[in-house]
């Protein structure tokens, strides 16, 4: 028997009591269990059941009064869930946790109910994205920083984010992975047991003040998902990290350059003291001040300047350096007491707008978008879009749910990172670059538009009808470049019409992007949209 099955079966065997805290339930309608007295009747009923549970309840969801199992198709278990969660808000509560299984071509469900209403987060949870050339330890830093835990030397704490299990094996990223810790009134509020998503949940609801990381890939081959995190996420700072025993490389202005091509306030970690001796480390800090000064970017040594410095003046042109060491755990105060302190940079500006990163199915909940929040807020129940579609479409659809850092949620405001499960669309229609607007929006699809470009780095020239890829918010799509004048050089800067190859997207006057191809890379800002007729 599976460990998943087996909590099932405890909850069968210890049955409905009039003194316990399991409830079995076949289904759930609105038209039926919401109306007139029933819903007060079924809040009462949850109550007694939290109360007799000491704050938990366990509903067992597809089976029959005595316990059988029946099994319900996946639209009415969807509906089920959407009314339990409305009966916990009724009671002070909310759903924690939900785990289905297969029975008779239908599902049973067991749904844990705890006590408290669901998350508030706060309007100051800072979003940091991180980028570095692989093995400069990124993701072992962060995983330090959300545990507190030193790394052994083989880049254990690394395994704390969220990673697939080939990455862990092979000790390289291929993917965004996710990670959040926060602060109270006595310090750091860290992640216990990692491999818990439990655990993380209870930072979220515990933290008076969340960072969320966002970190992404330092493998080469993988940049195009590294600038995917950078530029379609709505991050608040970027955490560059230049291994000691290394010193910056090409991955590594490739990455400053995308931090700073989208303004964003940056602070540059020296990983890896540990290895060195401090001259080596000294020199490492030389060489990153000295690649930021050929950005006209003005370095601060925060070992030399203090935490407060770092704090007044960290800006799109002034770059604090930390030192730090996860094996050690030296400067992981100091990124800590920067994190508590920094102020929030992007703003909850606008109506609800959410651009797609990733999509999944669950089973009994359905399609699952997820993403991070651009602006205003959403609420389950909400009546939104999601497009275009490859023939420029948008299709209505309701929130199911929302969960963030695996707490389910009622609300999510702009910068936090959600998963919003989705009614009326199959998960296979949703595509990465879609967006989510409110149902009322009158949104175009963009297949072709204007923009101010700078060329980075190009090997000669860039003429009409060049098709690099285009990184706006989560699109990653080619598209042809055409320039005003015929012709762009490296270093140059000027105006030119893009148009995506494929098909269309949401795309907006004011957002910025960036393009590449091979070794060739630029960025812009879009001027001018041209909707499609």
């Amino acid at each position: 028997m599976s460990r998943d099955r087996a909590l099932l079966e405890r909850a069968l065997d210890r049955g409905e009591q009039d003194g316990g805290n399991v409830e079995f339930k076949e289904r759930l309608s609105r038209d039926v269990h919401l109306e007139g007295g029933r819903r007060e009747s079924l809040a009462a009923q949850l109550r007694h059941r939290l109360l007799s549970g000491d704050g938990e309840a366990t509903y067992v969801v597809g089976v029959t009064d005595d316990g059988g199992l029946a099994g319900i198709d996946p639209d009415t278990f969807s509906e089920t869930m959407d009314v339990l969660s409305l009966l916990a808000e009724e009671a002070d509560a909310h759903i924690e946790d939900v785990q289905t299984w297969g029975i008779n071509d239908g599902l049973v469900g067991v749904a844990q109910v705890r006590e408290g209403g669901v998350l508030e987060t706060d309007d100051e949870h800072v979003v940091v994205g991180t980028a570095g050339h692989v093995d400069h330890g990124k993701s072992t830093l962060v995983g330090s920083l959300v545990t507190g835990k030193a790394d052994d030397g083989d880049g254990a704490t690394r395994a704390f984010l969220d990673v697939q299990p080939h990455e862990v094996e092979r000790g390289l990223s291929a993917d965004l992975s996710y990670a959040v810790y926060g602060f109270d009134d006595e310090g750091p509020v860290r992640v216990r047991n990692p491999n818990r998503k439990a655990d993380r949940a209870d930072v979220v609801q515990n933290a008076n003040r969340l960072v969320s990381f966002v970190d992404t890939v330092g493998h080469e081959p993988w940049l195009r998902t590294t600038i995917r995190g950078l530029v379609g996420q709505k991050l608040d700072y970027g955490l560059l990290v230049v291994a000691a025993d290394d010193g910056p490389t090409r991955t590594t202005r490739e990455h400053l350059g995308v931090l700073l091509a989208t303004d964003l306030p940056t602070i540059v970690a020296i990983t890896k003291t540990d290895t060195v001796d401090q001259q080596r480390v000294d020199e490492v800090e030389r060489e990153v001040e000295r690649l930021l000064r050929e950005v006209d970017k003005s370095p601060l040594r925060v070992s030399r300047h203090g935490v407060d410095a770092a704090v007044d003046e960290i800006s799109e042109r002034v770059v604090p350096i930390v030192e730090t060491s996860a094996i050690t755990m030296d400067g992981l105060e100091t990124l800590d007491e920067l994190f508590d302190r920094l102020p929030k940079t992007s703003q909850d500006t606008g109506e609800f707008r959410m651009y797609v990163d990733r999509s999944y199915s669950v089973t009994g909940v359905g399609a699952v978008a997820s993403g991070t929040v651009m602006a205003g807020e959403v609420e389950a129940g909400d009546e939104l879009l999601i497009g275009p579609m490859a023939d420029g479409r948008f299709q209505e659809v309701e929130v199911r749910s929302i969960e963030m850092h695996y707490h389910r949620v009622d609300k999510a405001q702009a910068g936090r990172i959600v998963g919003i499960a989705l009614k009326g669309i199959k998960e296979s229609a949703i595509e990465r670059g879609m967006v989510l607007l409110p149902r009322e929006a009158d949104p175009d699809p963009v297949r072709e538009f204007e923009a101010e470009v700078m060329v980075l780095n190009h090997p000669t020239r860039i003429g009409e009808g060049y098709e690099p890829v285009v990184h706006l918010e989560t699109i990653g799509e080619a598209a042809a470049f055409y320039p005003e004048n015929g012709r762009l050089l490296p270093g140059d800067s000027g105006t030119a019409t893009v148009r995506f190859k494929f098909r269309p997207y949401l795309v907006e006057e004011g957002q910025k992007f960036v393009f590449r191809e091979g070794r060739s890379k630029g960025v812009g800002t879009v001027t001018d949209v041209t909707p499609m007729e």
